[in-house]
């Protein structure tokens, strides 16, 4: 019978996750089922437990239940500890190991996809709140000249900052006026409302970046915005959503699948 797991959210009917992993299994000969699981907002631990009590092998964890498996996992890996939300749960004879790949994602969709440098440039984030909170840490890894996470409240910000011993600055959107950035990249919701944070004008630098982690639609008014900025390059989410992936893949069965192929037969099949 082939191994069991899924993605477990609130939504989650909407999720590629089952697509990309079945297409991963098929590449590197894996035999096991990748499902969606619905669970009610109040019975996260009780939904996981019962996947778990089946047979389930492990779990991807999206909204609104990052914070829950974080509290509800027994090992945390170093990328979940920092994130404090977990979006990888694997079960094993009597642990519960979780772990968190947005990070990595994003920072692997960056360097191998689009080709982007880290290393000694300058990173805006925007937004404080769960999303930037998972990737500050790989970004620090990759040593950026300057990493600085901009807010509507400074208090959010510096608390984030705080939380990583003050190794970026933290700034709210109308102090960062008059300053330039390598790559921005937005980590707020505001692309799901369809509205753009407000990052005022003038913050793309020459040959800017712009990378908005929303995804599925043609251009975000964030990247609307960036191109009327003058940037020179744009990239949704969906690059990283494939990455941080792979990268669960490899937490469960040790083996690394080729993401290129499935992100481009992904890229067909998202847009119109």
């Amino acid at each position: 019978m082939p191994d069991q797991y899924a993605v477990i959210g609130n939504p989650v009917e909407h999720s590629k996750s089952p697509l990309i992993h079945a297409a991963f299994a098929s590449q590197t000969g894996q035999d096991l089922v990748y499902s969606r699981l619905l669970a009610p907002k109040d019975a996260f631990v009780a939904t996981a437990n019962a996947f778990r009590a089946r047979g389930g092998r492990g779990l991807n964890v999206t909204l609104p239940f990052k914070g829950d498996a974080f509290s509800f996992a027994t090992v945390l890996s170093e990328r979940a500890r920092a994130a404090q939300a977990v979006n990888t749960l694997k079960f094993e004879s009597d642990a519960i190991f979780a772990d968190n790949t947005d990070g990595a994602g994003l920072v692997n969709d960056l360097l191998r996809n689009l080709g982007c440098n880290i290393t000694g440039r300058r990173v805006l984030l925007l937004g404080a709140g769960g999303a930037a909170r998972g990737v500050i840490e790989p970004l620090l890894q990759q040593r950026p000249a300057q990493l600085l996470v901009a807010n509507r409240t400074l208090e959010k910000a510096r608390q984030l900052s705080e939380s990583f011993r003050g190794a970026f600055e933290a700034a709210t959107y109308t102090a960062i006026a008059g300053r330039q950035f390598d790559i921005v990249i937005n980590a707020t919701s505001a692309s799901l409302a369809g509205e753009l944070p407000p990052v005022p004008p003038g913050v793309f630098a020459h040959g800017a970046l712009a990378y908005d982690m929303m995804y599925g639609m043609r251009q975000t008014p964030f990247l609307a915005f960036a191109r009327a900025q003058g940037a020179a390059a744009f990239a949704d989410g969906l690059g990283m959503l494939v990455e941080q992936a792979a990268e669960s893949f490899f937490v469960w069965r040790g083996v690394r699948p080729e993401t290129a192929p499935v992100l481009a037969w992904l890229r067909q099949t998202t847009h119109d």
